[in-house]
């Protein structure tokens, strides 16, 4: 079987609340495709769907994809800035439901799923990593660094991490900071760590060795030894490019630089294929 599939999970046992997702299988997809997990931004499922060609990657990596669709076009990170966190909405549980709908229903590996996001779901995809890192073999985010109140997690499971941020994000810049969404008396929230210190974070909890850095004409890339379980990190800095996918042009009326010198979804099936490791080769 292979193409869209749409499924539909009701999270809190009766009475609770129904959630959906669309999975991509592959087209002569193996007896276990890797399953990866893209966490749109706010804007929904269209930017996830339309807005990066994951769809057209699941053939090219024999991998099923799944676009799940947060609560008002919005994740739980747990940062308290997302209708999703207001209304108490546990996007981890759903997010495991999901993972383990696809391997009981597709064989999808439970303990090696890949989980991408942009902005809202790269803070989704990091909060996930760090706890259901039994579940996440691979976490890769853009325009998202980790949320402050993670770094004090501590996963006991490894997991590789590829990190894109652009050097023009003005909405959650590269260097880090706050969200732009304030508290009602204007307080400041949702503090996030820096490409810098994000990568940092996940080298320390894999336990990975430095490595080179590449350097091209639209990006830097570094790269580190292998970790864990011989789990990765890879940060790359996207030179002018904004709070948007590489890749991918920026539909009007969204206003933001974009670099289109790599598309960010072959690149993080590229990265993600030979790091699939079983959770008890990646236990810390």
């Amino acid at each position: 079987m292979w193409g869209l599939v749409d499924g539909v999970l009701r999270i809190g046992g009766r009475g609770g609340r129904e959630r959906h997702f669309t999975i991509r299988l592959p087209r002569d997809a193996p007896d276990a495709p890797p399953l990866v997990l893209m966490l749109h931004g706010r804007g929904g499922l269209r930017m996830s769907r339309e807005g990066t060609t994951f769809d057209a990657q699941a053939d090219a990596w024999g991998m099923a994809v799944c676009h799940p669709e947060g609560y008002e076009e919005t994740w739980a990170d747990g940062r308290g800035v997302t209708p999703a966190d207001a209304a108490g909405i546990d996007d981890v549980a759903f997010l495991r439901a999901v993972i383990a709908y696809a391997a009981g229903r597709y064989g999808t590996p439970a303990d090696r799923t890949v989980v991408a996001g942009i902005s809202n779901g790269a803070f989704m995809a990091h909060r996930l990593a760090m706890e259901a890192s039994d579940q996440v073999a691979v976490v890769a985010t853009v325009a998202g660094g980790l949320p402050a109140y993670l770094a004090d997690a501590a996963p006991a499971y490894a997991v590789s991490a590829l990190l894109m941020h652009g050097t023009e994000d003005r909405l959650a810049p590269i260097g880090g900071g706050h969200s732009r969404h304030r508290g009602p008396d204007g307080e400041l929230r949702g503090r996030m760590l820096s490409l810098d210190a994000t990568a940092a974070h996940y080298r320390a909890l894999d336990r990975c060795p430095p490595g080179p850095t590449h350097t091209t004409a639209g990006s830097s890339r570094t790269t580190s030894g292998a970790g864990a379980g011989g789990t990765r990190v890879a940060a790359w800095t996207v030179y002018g490019h904004g709070h948007a996918w590489p890749g991918t042009p920026t539909p009007p009326p969204w206003e933001e630089p974009s670099s289109l010198e790599f598309d960010a979804a072959e690149e993080i099936c590229r990265f993600a294929r030979p790091l699939l490791i079983p959770a008890a080769d990646r236990r810390r």
